[in-house]
């Protein structure tokens, strides 16, 4: 019985998890990239493994399953981490409402626990201490550096499972057990396109009609505080929790959300809740903002990143805040409140896209991948976040 062979179109977190889960399966993998690396979402994020932005249920094991493909992997390659977990700070009694609703709906489901305004300051003496409330720290998540992980991770699959990567061969079609690169054409029995917004280029038709748009994120990276300084944590803001739909199932959110209309509506027109993240070196990534449509200004605006920075002062003192750099990036958006796209698009192609309904790719695509190689793949849909 012959090898069964596979094609994977982007070599973005999608496609490095698409090709995983082939090769560990006996698969002989080929993936196409059409830039000397990738350069796309994949590198432009927190790096945040992040499963308490997903609900309870299957995609909550789905996370965890990817976290802990990830931390496989991180043991194979060596690359930096931190299993940090996350801290969303409350600065409003409101806000801790929500958090103590949320750790008391997850006792015995989520290692998370409620901290007092006094434990939190005790643990994480950076915060601002002004309106501190408290926050609810939850052990799950890990922190890598997108940049180096997205780097390593292909030297690792080539070296450890013979996966091919195929450089600056843009894809121009695809068909049933081919890809087509200018005048050179690939074969394999599957094709899996994991191109992110770029699959429009191969089926435009299906992505006219899909309920995609586009994602526009302005993030910054800072420069460390000082060589001891250390967060201790993936930390968040109040805004966060009416952002991912980890926290839906609290019901004290709408009158928060109504809340935050009020005070910050300028806040959530342009999509902004805070984050900050560190890594190896010391420097903290912060952000970002949200804006929706299908063509997007290729220019940044310095004042949405000045609304993030005012807003991370609201619960983190960083006294010499210095700008190491700033970007922007762009991801699928699935509109109807679907949490991932994935279409055979004729047979033997699957489009695989939108992961967790845009936005957490790094959280899900590895425990994703493999139930769609296996066929244990069943659709997610929630409300919007």
């Amino acid at each position: 019985m012959s090898q069964p062979s596979a094609i994977v179109v982007g070599a973005g977190i999608v496609g490095l998890a698409m090709a995983r889960a082939l090769a560990v399966r006996g698969h002989r993998v080929a993936v196409l990239e059409r830039h000397e690396r990738a350069v796309g979402a994949s590198i432009r994020n927190f790096g945040m493994i992040w499963p308490i932005g997903v609900g309870n249920g299957p995609e909550y094991q789905r996370a965890l399953r990817s976290r802990q493909i990830w931390q496989e992997l991180i043991d194979a390659t060596g690359m930096w981490h931190d299993p940090c977990g996350s801290l969303h700070v409350a600065n409003a009694d409101d806000e801790y409402a929500v958090l103590a609703q949320y750790a008391a709906a997850n006792q015995g489901q989520r290692p998370c626990r409620l901290l007092g305004r006094a434990d939190t300051l005790a643990r994480y003496p950076a915060l601002v201490t002004g309106q501190l409330r408290g926050a609810l720290f939850n052990a799950d998540e890990l922190v890598v550096d997108p940049r180096e992980a997205i780097r390593i991770l292909p030297l690792y699959l080539q070296e450890r499972h013979q996966v091919q990567f195929h450089w600056r061969t843009p894809v121009t079609a695809v068909g049933p057990g081919w890809a087509q690169s200018g005048q050179r054409r690939f074969h394999a029995d599957r094709v899996f396109v994991c191109s992110g917004p770029e699959f429009e280029q191969l089926y435009p038709e299906l992505y006219a009609n899909a309920p995609l748009t586009r994602c526009k994120l302005q993030m910054m990276r800072l420069a460390a505080p000082s060589s001891a300084f250390r967060l201790g944590a993936a930390l968040c803001g109040g805004l966060s929790l009416v952002h991912y739909p980890g926290f839906q199932q609290v019901t004290d959110l709408e009158p928060l959300r109504r809340r935050y209309q009020q005070q910050y509506p300028d806040l959530l027109e342009l999509g902004i809740h805070v984050m900050a993240a560190q890594n190896g070196q010391g420097q903290i990534s912060i952000g970002d903002s949200h804006a929706y449509a299908h063509t997007h200004d290729p220019f940044d605006d310095a004042a949405v990143n000045q609304r993030v920075i005012d807003y991370l002062r609201r619960f983190l003192h960083l006294p010499d805040l210095q700008l190491l750099q700033s970007w922007h990036g762009i991801y699928p958006k699935l509109t109807d409140g679907s949490r991932e796209f994935i279409v055979e698009a004729e047979p033997g192609v699957t489009v695989v896209n939108a992961v967790g309904g845009g936005g957490l790719g790094m959280t899900l695509s590895f425990g994703l991948a493999e139930e769609v190689v296996d066929g244990r793949y069943q659709k997610q849909v929630r409300g919007a976040a």
